[in-house]
């Protein structure tokens, strides 16, 4: 008669509620940040621009939908703009696919905490939840595959919205208003310093970041404009207290049609007032 099978010890020991912990023990292979080898981040696709911004019923995301690898297009309709939970988003730019299995990794780890603690986490517990999975990765972005993740949900306690940026090191910071991330963010943030206003609703503020969004692939060749022909738009998200949802393809042809229409009028975008 063969002896039942016993599961190893660190299925049965009550222990942590990380879940990313749990496979480090039990099975870090399977672990995005356990790769070794040369520097290799020429080699890899690599995301973009993303783009956040608060206003009164919530946080928007977005991002353009271009991979890059060197000098090439790498992917044309990547998707870089996910829900993280119910009430939460997370935007990848970096190493695209070290990045989309971390999004897989941290939706597991909170799904693993409500059911081990019976309770969710608050959004500053799932803020530092991603900067110790970002921290794990710093062997990775040492050779090159970094990923640097833009967070924002919906503050239960608080009843607003909160956008928080990362370094490769899992540093946290929170952003006031607006943020973005990724090659061309120094564009994207150029202007909605100049479109933003805090009492914008649900469309002003998408219009205002697909406005960002495309003065980043104005000026930066890895950041991907709209494409009208193969009907390829951002994927623009918001979390709000009735949880996420993403705008629909109508809804942003719409605006992209309307920003685009303007441009051939002012093709450097919208002017800001002086006062």
């Amino acid at each position: 008669m063969s002896r039942p099978e016993v599961l190893p010890a660190a299925y049965l020991r009550a222990g942590t509620s990380s879940f990313s912990e749990f496979v480090s023990q039990v099975a870090p292979e399977v672990l995005p940040f356990q790769h070794s080898g040369g520097s290799v981040g020429d080699l890899a696709p690599h995301g973009t621009t993303i783009v956040s911004a608060t206003f009164p019923d919530g946080v928007v995301m977005a991002g353009d939908r271009r991979a890059t690898m060197g000098n090439l297009i790498a992917q044309r309709d990547i998707q870089k703009v996910y829900a993280s939970d119910e009430y939460s988003l997370i935007g990848i730019a970096g190493a695209a696919g070290l990045a989309v299995e971390m999004v897989r990794l941290f939706r597991v780890e909170l799904e693993h905490y409500e059911k081990i603690e019976g309770a969710p986490l608050s959004l500053d517990g799932k803020a530092n939840r991603l900067s110790a999975l970002i921290r794990q990765n710093l062997p990775m972005a040492m050779q090159g595959l970094a990923v640097l993740p833009l967070f924002a949900g919906w503050d239960h306690a608080a009843e607003i919205g909160r956008i928080f940026s990362y370094d490769a090191t899992g540093g946290r910071y929170e952003e006031t208003a607006f943020h973005s991330v990724g090659s061309g963010s120094i564009f994207a943030r150029g202007t909605l310093k100049k479109l933003y206003q805090p009492d914008l609703d649900l469309r002003g503020i998408a219009t205002a970041i697909v406005q960002a969004l495309f003065d980043a692939a104005d000026d930066d060749a890895a950041t991907g404009g709209p494409d009208l022909m193969r009907k390829i738009y951002p994927i623009v998200m918001v979390a709000g207290p009735d949880g996420v949802s993403e705008l629909s393809e109508d809804l942003m042809t719409e605006i992209t049609d309307d920003v685009i229409a303007g441009r051939r009028i002012r093709p450097d975008g919208p002017a800001a007032p002086l006062t």
